[in-house]
């Protein structure tokens, strides 16, 4: 996925979850964030941060904060990428070959998963989500607690004893990380979720991501650590 009018600026400070001031062209402007997590440990003053510019010029907000530099690494927070990044290589076939159909936000049961996929053997409901938190080589989700996603996990293992397949992909949004696990410093919850669920039948899958300011695409796989 790409994204267009891309500027780079300097982050000074994030007065709520939705927005941040930002250095820019000699002057400070007010920016969407798209992204409610924490975010501690990326939006630091003085990081290099990257801008796109609103389509809409009346908005309140000029621009959408993408993406920031920790430590020279590139990272990817836009909290809506993940979900365009995988529809787009899933239809690339890179996930699964033969698909008939992909349909995103699909309601089943009590659940509504990010997609529901189709081939000759029948549905997958597959779940993404996002990972930016990053420490010495190693990611982990979630940077906060989320009973969504702990739903959405016993969902999965649902469909998968109701003879259905299921998935939770993991969209590391850098390059390079060497594992993912699951933060269960953060949320122990969602970690024991992920590993009933895994071991009910759920696949589990991480892949890191080839990162530019204006880009954002799935790349390599990442080894996943449930212990």
């Amino acid at each position: 996925m790409r994204y267009q009018n891309v500027e780079r600026g300097r982050f000074i400070a994030r007065p709520n979850r939705f927005i941040a001031h930002v250095a820019l062209g000699g002057g400070m402007v007010v920016c969407h964030v798209k992204n409610t997590g924490r975010c501690r440990e990326l939006l630091v003053p003085g990081a290099p941060v990257y801008l796109e510019r609103a389509a809409n010029p009346g908005r309140k907000t000029a621009y959408d904060l993408i993406a920031v530099e920790k430590a020279g690494l590139l990272i990817n927070m836009d909290a809506q990428a993940p979900n365009k990044a995988f529809g787009e290589w899933a239809a690339a076939g890179r996930f699964l070959p033969g698909l008939t159909a992909i349909r995103p936000e699909f309601t089943w049961e009590d659940s509504r998963f990010d997609f529901l996929l189709e081939d000759g053997a029948g549905k997958i409901f597959v779940e993404v989500k996002g990972v930016t938190l990053e420490e010495g080589g190693e990611v982990r989700f979630p940077d906060a607690p989320t009973e969504r996603g702990v739903k959405h996990m016993r969902g999965l293992r649902r469909a998968v004893e109701q003879g259905h397949r299921a998935a939770v992909f993991f969209v590391v949004q850098m390059k390079g990380p060497v594992r993912f696990r699951p933060n269960d410093l953060t949320h122990p919850a969602f970690g024991s979720a992920l590993r009933d669920a895994a071991a009910r039948g759920v696949g589990v899958y991480a892949y890191d991501c080839r990162v530019a300011p204006d880009e954002l695409e799935i790349d390599a796989p990442v080894a996943v650590a449930l212990e």
